[in-house]
């Protein structure tokens, strides 16, 4: 009834199209929770400094990032930048600063509530150890904070993975521009962005399967 016709998605058009927007995809996803989790920790450590010098500045970053749909900040960061610096910066590298810089807004929120969670009385034991603010942080606090705050870093992960799709703005190549382009070479917009949607769904649905799973082991070892 909907004649449609899957015939054309063949592995060779696949690795021709598709393979090349995909490792990009994955590229940026890792990156980019890399760079957001190490500048996320800096921020929430910020914001626990109990100084205002730091609070203000790291509480203004995070609450205007997450104000701001993210392809508005795609497409700032991508249109001001070359202004400002007199030279484009391309799409594939903007996208990994800009996705960098935002999610790290979110990875912060998700940091602070981990090192909050740990008992103020372990911190005072790290003093009393003779330990200062930085090591206490680094060598009790932090290990700890990571490791029950992991599946929410991980899911977090997986919304940064389906928000790669958004880098179509500025004209970068991902997973979907490459499913586009099948659909536009070959005439079958409709079954390649349901192969697309269908992908989407089988990677972020298998990696959820396994945040939980590994939720639930840590909520054993706990």
């Amino acid at each position: 009834m909907l004649n449609l016709d899957f015939g054309f998605l063949t592995p060779d058009v696949l690795s021709v199209y598709v393979v090349k927007g995909f490792l990009f995809s994955v590229q940026l996803t890792f990156i980019a929770m890399l760079g957001g989790i190490a500048l996320g920790t800096l921020l929430a450590l910020m914001r626990l400094s109990g100084r205002a010098w730091l609070v203000m500045p790291a509480a203004a970053y995070v609450n205007i990032m997450r104000s701001v749909p993210l392809v508005m900040v795609i497409l700032w960061f991508f249109l001001l930048i070359p202004l400002i610096t007199g030279r484009p910066l391309g799409a594939e590298m903007s996208a990994l600063i800009t996705f960098t810089l935002f999610e790290a807004a979110y990875y912060s929120e998700i940091m602070r509530a981990g090192i909050q969670s740990i008992p103020r009385g372990q911190i005072f034991a790290g003093y009393a150890l003779g330990m200062t603010y930085a090591q206490t942080m680094r060598l009790v606090v932090l290990p700890q904070a990571y490791r029950n705050m992991l599946p929410v870093l991980l899911t977090q992960t997986i919304i940064l993975f389906q928000d790669t799709s958004l880098v179509y703005a500025i004209g970068a190549y991902d997973l979907l521009k490459g499913f586009e382009l099948v659909g536009k070479n070959f005439n079958r917009p409709v079954e390649t962005y349901l192969v697309a949607a269908a992908l989407y769904f089988v990677i972020s649905f298998s990696l959820s399967t396994l945040v939980k799973r590994l939720q639930t082991h840590i909520s054993i070892i706990r």
